[in-house]
């Protein structure tokens, strides 16, 4: 799972162009939308699309969104268990 959250780690911040951000300025379990990162709901639709493309994962609500983004972490673990199941 580490392997994977830092690959997600690293498609996030090129995804989004977040500027003067490292893979090490990312907390797994810190909020992720509206956290330090400064990721807002436009952001989010990027990295829907993100997940949907590089993963085959489909985030099809907002009630969803909100859990899966709640944090790194919390997106790594629904990535790999919806990949599993599917």
């Amino acid at each position: 799972m580490d392997n994977f959250i830092e690959e997600l780690k690293v498609k996030i911040i090129e995804a989004l162009a977040l500027e003067d951000v490292t893979p090490d300025d990312i907390d797994p379990d810190a909020q992720l939308v509206g956290g330090d990162l400064g990721i807002d709901s436009i952001d989010v639709l990027e990295l829907v699309m993100l997940v949907e493309k590089e993963y085959g994962v489909v985030i099809d609500s907002k009630e969803l969104g909100a859990q899966v983004f709640a944090s790194l972490s919390a997106l790594g673990e629904y990535i790999q268990k919806t990949r599993k199941e599917g």
